[in-house]
């Protein structure tokens, strides 16, 4: 097998889901996958689960009821990356001939933890220096805002473009938590989470969602056959004193990975899923992924390129910023919404520019010492 085919896919709404349980909330998705692939449950050789705070074998629990017991069930973690790494490695099998037909779902509650921000290292504040201190992602991604700020001349207010760009997007997306669109003023003006990082600069924490893919050999039903180009997954690097904040090394790595595997220019993209938990992310993954040269992160967001009707729209979903980030379904929901839309698929927030290329981007996990734990990139294309 040379080539991996997104037959079908599908999701929940992200958002509060009160009185349904995880399985509940993650077979809708799996079901409602399968039938857009045009298969059968019975077809599925192989399932890949993410998930995250859900406790052990999760995935068994939910397949349970499906009547799939018997064929491989692959649990797996790695932090917001999880739904991004069961596809990377259900594309490992698919190439190997392991399997012809597999199932990839992401599922996550975190309106179970009751609230508040997620430690970088949960339970693990012994060894973690950056646990043991307290540090919370809003913190470490608001002094990446402020270098930001200092270095590239940047304002507050460039930061809280991305918000009002993503919410817009997210407005025309039944599956976003949060449809409500946002001016440049409210994004400023409400609450100060981790200066300069407002409020609606930060994707919402209390979330549940579900996203799966079927994956194989053969195209699936639909018009346009949409194939994963290249999939990379890297770790961090330790870092050293001099390490710039700004680079994002371990994304602009695994992008070139995937650049080079696919042989697509980033020229070439033409829509984008990427990890805005916070509005600077966004504009630091601009230059990462090789959307803009170094420097020219906020030129190209004033500019208009990465909104729908430009070049290459970027979250055309919302983003975590709107739609939310249920963690272990957010790498998984990426590659559905670019599905949706390299089929032109996406309803009222379909790009106008007949995408042929995109790009799904994830990062996860915060170690000490190192820039993140885990990052993704995916290329899809027709």
């Amino acid at each position: 097998m040379s080539q991996m085919h997104v037959m079908g896919g599908a999701m929940t709404r992200f958002g509060r889901h009160q009185g349904v349980m995880a399985p509940e909330l993650a077979q809708q998705a799996i079901l409602a996958a399968v039938a857009d692939a045009g298969v059968e449950l019975k077809d599925i050789q192989a399932i890949y689960c993410a998930n995250v705070l859900g406790g052990m074998i999760l995935g068994q629990v939910i397949l349970r009821d499906l009547n799939l017991a018997g064929i491989p069930v692959y649990n797996v973690e790695n932090a917001c990356a999880s739904g991004a790494t069961a596809v990377h490695l259900a594309r490992h099998a698919l190439l190997a001939g392991q399997y012809q037909r597999v199932l990839v779902f992401g599922i996550e509650q975190l309106t179970q933890l009751g609230g508040g921000t997620i430690p970088l290292q949960r339970n693990d504040e012994k060894t973690d220096l950056y646990a043991r201190a307290g540090m919370v992602l809003p913190a470490v991604y608001a002094m990446r805002a402020t270098r930001f700020i200092h270095e590239r001349g940047a304002s507050p207010a460039d930061l809280a473009a991305i918000a009002v760009k993503n919410r817009y997007h997210g407005s025309l997306n039944e599956y976003a938590q949060q449809r409500t669109e946002v001016t440049l003023e409210e994004v400023l003006g409400s609450r100060m989470i981790a200066d300069p990082l407002t409020l609606l600069q930060c994707c919402p924490s209390q979330v549940d969602g579900a996203a799966a893919l079927v994956l194989g050999d053969k195209p699936g039903p639909h018009a346009r056959d949409v194939r994963v180009l290249a999939s990379s997954v890297v770790s961090g690097l330790r870092e050293g004193a001099r390490d710039d904040i700004l680079d994002a090394e371990i994304t602009a790595r695994a992008a070139r990975q995937a650049y080079e595997q696919s042989g697509v220019d980033p020229r070439d993209v033409a829509v984008v899923e990427l990890h805005d938990a916070f509005t600077i992310a966004e504009l630091i993954y601009y230059e990462a992924l090789g959307l803009a040269p170094h420097g020219d992160a906020v030129s190209l967001l004033h500019s208009g390129a990465t909104r729908l009707g430009g070049r290459v729209p970027v979250n055309p979903s919302g983003g975590l910023l709107a739609k939310g980030h249920p963690l272990g379904a957010t790498g998984v929901a990426q590659m559905v919404e670019l599905m949706w839309q390299l089929q032109g698929r996406a309803g009222t927030r379909q790009a106008n520019n007949q995408p042929r290329i995109g790009v799904a981007q994830c990062t996860g996990g915060g170690i000490a010492g190192v820039d993140h734990a885990a990052s993704s990139v995916h290329v899809l294309g027709v």
